[in-house]
């Protein structure tokens, strides 16, 4: 069962601003995490957008359809970019395929590149097959909530990527650097702690502290 998500105080105006890429998926879900934390949140549908922040969430949705959206719109190379500059990522569900080096089996789809991992889509199962299981996640104490939803797989973790957290014996979340992606959407659980830890890799001391 999905937890209820807590309220939180407003975000104040000088607090850092982190993007969320708005062009299809569950993006709402990321940025009210982000602001619960006290950021500021700028939804991110052209490159222009991605100016003066400190990280980029990609959120869940259907990969190939957002892969071409970035693509139209610039953002793919303007991504890159962004992240060559120092700006942080996470990338869940569809946001981890899009971070990918290699999509198994769909070797034309459009990708970013930027994490050494293998995905298969849709390797978990259809929509009936979509579960929620409790994770254990390095860095932080009490188990995380998952929500698996028509999940990739990640069948091949490259040697500098660091296991976050398992289910199953299969890595479900990883990181090098920066950047960080899982199968699972932490954004639905109610709980905002895996987006502070994502925001401690980024750099940021959430504004509102980190929820324990």
């Amino acid at each position: 069962m999905l937890r209820a998500a807590p309220t939180h105080p407003p975000v104040a105006a000088d607090a850092p601003t982190v993007g969320v890429l708005a062009l299809q998926g569950s993006f709402r879900e990321h940025r009210l995490a982000f602001e619960r934390l006290g950021l500021n949140v700028r939804e991110v549908r052209l490159p222009r957008h991605l100016v003066g922040l400190v990280g980029l969430a990609i959120p869940g949705g259907e990969s190939t359809t957002m892969a071409k959206l970035m693509r139209t719109y610039g953002l793919d190379d303007a991504i890159r970019a962004f992240h060559a500059g120092g700006g942080g990522l996470l990338g869940t569900c569809a946001g981890a395929i899009a971070l990918a080096q290699e999509i198994v089996g769909h070797p034309d789809q459009p990708r970013l590149g930027l994490l050494d991992v293998a995905v298969a889509r849709n390797d978990y199962g259809r929509q009936v097959a979509s579960f929620e299981a409790d994770l254990q996640v390095v860095g932080l104490e009490r188990p995380v909530h998952g929500v698996f939803i028509r999940a990739p797989r990640l069948v091949g973790v490259g040697d500098e990527v660091a296991v976050l957290a398992v289910y199953d014996g299969d890595p479900v979340a990883v990181a090098d650097g920066n950047v960080v992606a899982t199968v699972f959407h932490p954004e639905l659980s109610g709980d905002d702690r895996f987006h502070a830890l994502v925001l401690a890799r980024w750099g940021v001391a959430p504004p509102n502290g980190a929820p324990t």
